[in-house]
């Protein structure tokens, strides 16, 4: 400990959350992946290492405090189009793509085999306790391959360059570079989540070859060497892989007319484009752009829960570390009993959502072979991203009140987790969005709901009849009234996080989220467990004390 550290000891202001191990010091994540071989764990291991080292918060912050910026034009008056990122970001993109977070599902490496979403997703949530913005676009690269697949053509010209772990930040060509990453253009001005009424369109140039002129209005990494965009057809919507640059290393008809001041998500670019007659690659059958693309945007979706899980996790650590060493009368904050029960009932919620997220990966991994993990898969991505990432802000500003108003400045990791936690809910389909596409699969049929909770009623055990009688109710209250879907789904996501805690044993973690989240009354704020609840049992178990 250095002198500076004895001094600010003395007057009663604990170390940082800074120089631990985000992996070793997590006993749920530890528990979750105890199964998994030796080599992944150890490089789990090295991840959680480097996430809370001094190096990789000052990239974050530096990455944070010098946000990209967009140069339209050069000194001739030429079109640059060119985002201009802080050398830190470059820094992190390397990093996590040597990790393989852009690639590494669509290896099929010995080590991950049967499991390449649940290790990836290991990596994605320790990496978001970080810095999340950007890790956006390396989720859109790795989705993307799923979109890329349904032409056969542009897969294999294209997949060697996303599979690649050497990070090139060059203005080149995309099959001149090392590596590649891509983006995503959906969301048009008169539209937003209504893809159906975007107006860009895709005229016919060759077999597979299209021209595409309109515009996006929030297209994020602007940088991409490529583009996943929907334009209307004749068929009706198509799915495009539009490369920013054609390959003599000419503009392909990109103008980018500003980057978007965001709240959070800040050292990323994200852009509002025009283009005309942009060289594109149909992806999928003529008119099926929304199907080809739901597969992505899916997989977009796991991402969300992960990082708003991630960013939760990191943002409690660094709560629960400030009051076990900050004093006040008399006693240690977290020896105080409504700050004890305050950080417990948070940390039941953090368990849920980190158990619930990877529930959802091990489901992706055993959905091609297992009509079970297949249901869940598709009814409950919905579920998990919208409960997950909506619990994400509130929670967060809590553990910054918990910290007091030293949690209340740019210094702390704290402060970038809070701008950013919004993020999550809003990408990829807001919580209304999530809400509604529950009651399609519903309006489709039952099938896959039961499949679902028969699952949830054998690993809730003794609670597990009842509470399936209550989620029947929500479910034909939604056949009724489409207005009552979040009622549903927000059931259905505790309903499902306390059968995978008790599925993984976490006994009176389980116990504790269940009676306080399904059997208890209205809850609007934290701090409420009664006192049947150990809550300091609870919180060292979840949270254990570091030197």
């Amino acid at each position: 400990m250095s002198r500076t550290d004895d001094k600010l000891l003395e007057l009663n202001q604990p170390r940082l959350w800074s120089g631990v191990n985000a992996f070793r010091t997590d006993p749920l994540l530890v528990d979750l992946t105890s199964a998994m071989n030796r080599t992944l764990r150890d490089d789990f291991d090295v991840i959680g290492r480097y996430v809370t080292s001094h190096e990789a918060q000052e990239l974050a912050r530096m990455a944070n405090q010098s946000p990209p910026i967009l140069h339209t034009h050069g000194p001739r008056g030429e079109r640059l189009d060119m985002v201009e990122y802080h050398p830190a970001w470059h820094a992190l993109m390397r990093r996590s793509m040597a990790a393989g977070l852009h690639s590494s599902v669509w290896e099929n490496l010995p080590d991950a085999r049967g499991q390449d979403h649940k290790a990836r997703a290991v990596r994605f949530y320790l990496t978001a306790q970080l810095e999340c913005g950007h890790l956006c676009p390396l989720t859109m690269t790795s989705a993307s391959v799923a979109a890329l697949m349904a032409s056969p053509r542009v897969q294999n010209e294209w997949a060697p360059k996303i599979l690649s772990r050497k990070y090139d930040s060059s203005n080149r060509p995309a099959m001149q570079k090392s590596a590649v990453t891509l983006g995503m253009g959906m969301t048009e001005k008169q539209g937003g989540t209504d893809v159906r009424a975007n107006t860009s369109t895709a005229t016919r140039v060759g077999e597979g070859i299209y021209r595409l002129s309109g515009h996006k209005w929030f297209m994020s990494a602007p940088m991409s060497d490529a583009f996943v965009m929907l334009a209307q057809m004749p068929e009706g919507m198509g799915c495009f892989l539009v490369p920013r640059l054609l390959e003599d290393g000419s503009a392909n008809g990109l103008q980018f007319q500003r980057l978007k001041d965001k709240v959070g998500n800040r050292s990323n670019a994200s852009s509002e484009v025009e283009f005309t007659d942009a060289f594109g690659f149909l992806l999928g059958d003529p008119g099926a752009g929304i199907r080809t693309v739901l597969e992505m945007v899916t997989l977009t979706r796991l991402d969300c829960a992960l990082a708003s899980a991630g960013m939760m996790r990191a943002s409690m650590a660094e709560a629960v570390h400030h009051v076990r060493g900050r004093a006040v009368f008399g006693n240690k904050l977290i020896d105080q009993p409504v700050m004890t029960r305050v950080l417990a009932d948070m940390a039941l919620d953090v368990a849920a959502a980190t158990a619930l997220s990877f529930r959802l990966a091990e489901a992706f991994d055993r959905a091609r072979d297992n009509p079970a993990d297949a249901a869940y898969a598709r009814v409950m991505t919905p579920v998990v991203k919208y409960w997950v990432c909506k619990m994400a802000p509130s929670l967060i500003y809590e553990a910054m009140e918990c910290i007091g108003g030293s949690g209340y400045v740019e210094e702390r990791p704290i402060a970038r987790h809070y701008r950013e936690a919004p993020v999550n809910a809003i990408w990829e389909g807001s919580g209304n969005v999530m809400a509604l596409d529950v009651v399609r699969v519903l309006e489709r049929g039952k099938d896959l709901f039961e499949m679902v909770f028969a699952t949830l009623e054998r690993d809730l055990g003794p609670s597990g009849k009842k509470t399936i009688e209550v989620l029947r109710a929500a479910m034909a209250l939604c056949e009724r009234d489409e207005g009552a879907a979040r009622l549903l789904v927000e059931q259905m996501a505790l309903a499902a996080a306390a059968a995978e805690l008790y599925r993984m044993g976490a006994g009176k973690i389980a116990d504790a989220f269940l009676e306080s989240r399904l059997t208890g009354g209205w809850r609007n704020t934290y701090g409420v467990l009664d006192a049947r609840f150990d809550c300091r049992y609870l919180l060292d178990l979840l949270y254990p004390a570091v030197d």
